[in-house]
């Protein structure tokens, strides 16, 4: 799998609350649902994205915008407009004098319609993700509070069938809802990573590298190999020297320490995400025993793995 890949595989809209909303100004919405990204687009009109530390972002129809949480936010009409509605945990929607309308109106089995006027001058989509994976916070470090995406370059047809999705009734809506917004994700951050003038992360940039792309690929495919700097340059075809001076200006660290990193964030992974000992998870990861890699760990990541699962 290719780095992106990895570290979009904890990342999951897991019975996702996905929700249309029809939108009279002004109207406000107060993001509090604690999850760590979530997903806007209006299918109709506009919106303002409006972070409580960071600049206001504006969202025009087909545009999508990715918001990393589990901070609150705001979407609004207008970047001064008071929240009206109060998004919590379970998609649950609360107004501003605190009355619940989760229920009000109710597509399916799974997906809120929120009917806060009539025709309404915006139709609000938007999404939420969990991120259950250790290994995905290098992604999440690579990312804005809110990045946006104009429609022109997302040029995906998941928003169309999310919009299609959502307003049937069918067996299995669910899933096919989790698997689009999952879908939308991608197709989202290929498209700001590949946007003209952008800044992407080195990993990501050196993934269409011939040599340094292969490299990663192995890295990420096969951690516990006892790999060196000749033996990635060997498989790769070039000098030890050119390999290692290709792989640290493309990547912007040289090839042991992103080898190490890579080890130590599925080392922290699985003492988060399952029962396994220490002794097997060294192994697992590259390290000759549990007290390799306590030494390692300690060292990069400031405490003990006993200490990080405990934590």
């Amino acid at each position: 799998m290719d780095p992106l890949g990895d570290l979009l595989d904890g990342v999951r809209a897991h019975t996702a609350a996905f929700c249309q909303a029809v939108l009279d100004p002004p109207w406000s919405l107060r993001i509090c649902d604690e999850a760590p990204l979530g997903l806007a687009v209006p299918l109709r009109g506009h919106a303002w994205v409006v972070p409580d530390d960071g600049e206001p972002v504006l969202i025009e129809a087909g545009d999508v915008a990715v918001v990393q949480g589990p901070a609150p936010y705001t979407v609004a009409d207008a970047v001064t407009t008071e929240p009206t509605v109060f998004v919590h945990p379970g998609n649950r929607l609360v107004t501003a004098d605190g009355e619940d309308i989760t229920m009000r109106k109710r597509i399916g089995a799974s997906t809120n319609a929120l009917g806060l006027g009539g025709a309404g001058s915006t139709l609000l989509a938007s999404g939420a993700y969990q991120v259950r994976s250790v290994v995905s916070g290098r992604l999440l470090a690579a990312l804005p509070t809110v990045l946006r995406v104009p429609r022109e370059q997302v040029q995906s047809p998941i928003m169309d069938l999310l919009h299609a999705e959502v307003n049937r009734d069918a067996p299995g809506q669910q899933i096919v809802l989790d698997r689009l917004l999952d879908l939308a994700l991608i197709a989202t951050l290929r498209a700001w990573f590949a946007r003209p003038g952008g800044d992407p992360p080195g990993w990501y940039r050196a993934h269409g590298d011939p040599v340094v792309g292969r490299a990663l690929r192995f890295v990420h495919e096969d951690p516990a190999r006892p790999w060196t700097v000749a033996g990635l340059a060997a498989v790769t075809g070039v000098s030890r020297a050119s390999f290692a001076r290709r792989f640290t200006d493309l990547v912007g660290q040289p090839p042991m320490a992103y080898l190490t990193q890579w080890r130590l964030d599925l080392a922290a992974e699985s003492l988060r995400g399952s029962d396994a000992t220490l002794s097997a998870i060294a192994r697992r990861v590259g390290y000759a025993n549990a007290f390799a890699l306590t030494v390692a760990f300690k060292r990069v990541k400031g405490t003990t793995p006993q200490q990080f699962r405990a934590g």
